[in-house]
């Protein structure tokens, strides 16, 4: 009796213990909710934020399918090539480099202008024609954190903030810290050597080829030599600077920066890396071509 007993008890308990696990579940405490999801990406290229008055804010918000990347070099003189150039879509230009008088050359068109922080003086200088008859113009700055930072330390910001409350249809863009710290690990991946204890700047061109490489599906280069030219006997003269008829030399300056032990910009060294980038992606060189 006592072992059928003891059976009957064994079968209950076998019975009951799905539904002792399904009360046991409710009323246990829920698992905790799962985390919401990742805000979208906000529009725009990361490291590139628009300069407002009494904010800074949205990412610079450009894509192009063909840009021109018009080089400042005296190469350009004599090219002929501003009909062509004014045909491309995005036609970026660097610091202060003048069209007014050389449009045969290099063009009159605008899209993007990338300005480093020492040349910001002289746009100041001529501000009505670079913020308000040049409205349509994107322009990206660049510069190290104590001129640029937005804590109201950073002079150089500080300048540009004003100029946006001035002409507020202006298109201002900063380079965030991160976006240039950024380039300096692209630079130093690609040559194994850091940029700070090399001593070298990184060169408004650096800076404008990486933002083209994220804005533009093909680009044309006008106006810049490869890293072997200024080695070539016969080579061509040509200025620094197309509009500047006293400057030095081109690969005088480029071979000075090269070997500067400090504050030089290694163009020369910047040349082979594009060629590298070239390589691998829709980049074409024009006056003079490459031989990639």
């Amino acid at each position: 009796m006592k072992s059928t007993t003891l059976q009957w008890l064994c079968v209950l308990s076998l019975l009951s213990l799905p539904v002792l696990l399904w009360f046991g579940h409710v009323m246990s405490p829920r698992d905790p909710a799962p985390p919401p999801p990742a805000a979208a990406p906000r529009d725009g290229l990361w490291g590139y934020v628009r300069i407002r008055l009494d904010r800074v804010e949205q990412f610079l918000d450009l894509h192009f399918n063909q840009c021109a990347l018009i080089s400042s070099s005296g190469q350009m003189r004599g090219s002929g090539l501003g009909a062509d150039i004014d045909q491309i879509p995005c036609v970026i230009r660097m610091n202060d480099a003048p069209t007014a008088g050389y449009e045969a050359d290099v063009g009159g068109r605008t899209s993007v202008r990338v300005v480093s922080h020492t040349s910001v003086p002289r746009l100041l200088k001529d501000r009505h024609r670079y913020f308000r008859e040049a409205a349509n113009t994107a322009y990206v700055f660049w510069g190290p954190d104590r001129n640029m930072r937005t804590d109201g330390k950073g002079a150089v910001f500080n300048a540009l903030r004003k100029m946006a409350g001035q002409y507020p249809s202006a298109r201002l863009y900063a380079m965030t810290p991160e976006r240039v710290r950024l380039c300096d690990d692209v630079f130093q991946n690609e040559t194994g050597k850091n940029r700070i204890k090399s001593g070298a700047y990184l060169s408004t061109g650096f800076f404008t080829m990486i933002l083209a490489m994220k804005m533009c599906d093909h680009i044309q280069v006008f106006g810049m030599v490869n890293a072997d030219y200024c080695r070539w006997a016969n080579r061509s003269a040509a200025p620094y600077h197309y509009y500047d008829r006293a400057a030095a030399d081109e690969c005088l300056m480029y071979k000075v920066h090269e070997h500067k032990q400090r504050g030089g910009h290694r163009f020369i060294t910047e040349k082979a890396i594009y060629a590298k980038w070239a390589a691998r992606r829709k980049m074409e060189f024009r006056h003079p071509s490459w031989n990639l």
